[in-house]
């Protein structure tokens, strides 16, 4: 539904306060600028006229251009009748300024102004130089007052339809602009949750694994070899240690997130004592690695440290695997990081990507590298990952 014209706010009681003033108004600029102009104010001439046209302002912001025509007829009407000796523009001023002020979409209002004033004019100029008796100078005299002032109407008229309009649009614009930071405050809480999801999946899966797995060997080795039995207890409590330190931290972030990120605690350089953990009797890992592994930057390090975390993780809960191989080369732009073991699957259908391997995934994707993971060629599960370092080399 279009708005009605001049409208700038949404209240119909004050927009039929203003069209009652209004109205007044002109019936009685009507009535005051025929005296001033020494016309005749009799009940059957300017009276009615004045009322009229005042009348026909009431219904202005639905048919601005209907008012208009009916203004002018009325004038025309009235002035070739003899009925007023004044006037052929000014007494539809208010008309003519409501067409020219039309700012809904696809109303050409200025143009319907221009060209019904234009019309008046020259119907005026051809009625006084053949009925009035008057020449073409002295028309052109009687009228040029009113052609002047209906130009001057016009650009008033458009002047303030220009500016409702910058009004609607900045008002756009700011509502625009709350719409697209509410949406990108809405990404970066969706995104807050996913890093936090991944942190937690991966710390406490991780624990709860390597825990498990030291306190199993503990179990066997109690009675047999109390010092292997001690070493694993060892391992689990600062395992333990470790994850609740990455969870202190990240309860850091969510209780002070004004106050900037902890610096993570895993990294690369501490990607050895995580495969000394990971190892048990039951499964051997070996760790290769090549390049400058201090000088990958830390948001690549702590991905690292958790693609290796959580694939021997999944190695170690879900293959039946004696042997893995984490192999990690730096340099070339970039950082590649393979995970293979020679597990095979159960007998059951493999269910579909856990939290897991969709963390992987989507850490290594955040930070614009390729990441894959799936049964290998030569037999086993391979999870292979290589992030983006620019401008850095072995």
């Amino acid at each position: 539904m279009d708005r009605p014209v001049g409208s700038a706010h949404a209240d119909p009681r004050t927009d039929r306060l203003v069209d009652g003033l209004l109205a007044a108004g002109t019936a009685v600029a009507v009535l005051a600028v025929t005296v001033r102009l020494g016309g005749r104010t009799d009940a059957a001439g300017t009276l009615p006229l004045a009322l009229w046209l005042g009348a026909l302002l009431l219904m202005r912001r639905h048919r601005p251009l209907a008012v208009l025509l009916l203004s002018v007829q009325a004038v025309v009407v009235f002035r070739t009748a003899g009925l007023i000796d004044d006037g052929w523009v000014w007494p539809s001023s208010a008309a003519y300024a409501t067409l020219a002020a039309d700012d809904r979409p696809g109303r050409p209002g200025l143009p319907w102004a221009a060209g019904v004033g234009l019309a008046q004019l020259a119907l005026a100029g051809a009625w006084e130089t053949s009925a009035g008796g008057a020449t073409v100078r002295e028309a052109l005299g009687s009228l040029g007052p009113e052609a002047l002032w209906l130009a001057v109407l016009l650009a008033v008229a458009t002047a303030h339809r220009n500016r409702l309009r910058w009004r609607a649009e900045l008002a756009e614009r700011l509502l625009r602009a709350a719409r697209e930071r509410d949406l990108e405050a809405g990404r970066r809480i969706a995104e807050a949750r996913l890093d936090i999801a991944r942190e937690l999946h991966d710390v406490v899966g991780h624990t709860l694994t390597v825990v498990g797995l030291q306190l199993r060997v503990a179990a066997e080795a109690l009675d047999d070899s109390p010092e292997e039995a001690r070493d694993a207890l060892s391992t689990a409590q600062q395992v333990r240690t470790e994850a609740l330190r990455d969870l202190r931290a990240l309860v850091h972030v969510l209780r002070a997130p004004g106050e900037g990120p902890v610096e993570p605690t895993a990294g690369v350089s501490e990607i050895a004592a995580l495969v000394d953990r990971m190892r048990s009797t039951d499964l051997e890992i070996r760790l290769k690695t090549a390049g400058d592994l201090a000088a990958v930057p830390a948001p690549v390090s702590l991905a690292v440290h958790r693609i290796v975390q959580e694939a021997l993780t999944n190695t170690v809960r879900h293959a039946v695997a004696t042997r893995a191989e984490v192999g990690i080369q730096c340099g070339n732009d970039q950082v590649e990081v393979h995970i293979t073991d020679d597990g095979r699957p159960p007998a059951q259908q493999p269910a579909p990507a856990g939290h897991g391997i969709r963390g992987m995934d989507e850490r290594v994707r955040a930070l614009g590298g390729d990441f894959s993971a799936g049964p290998h060629a030569k037999g086993g599960w391979l999870v292979r990952a290589a992030l983006p370092v620019p401008g850095f080399r072995p």
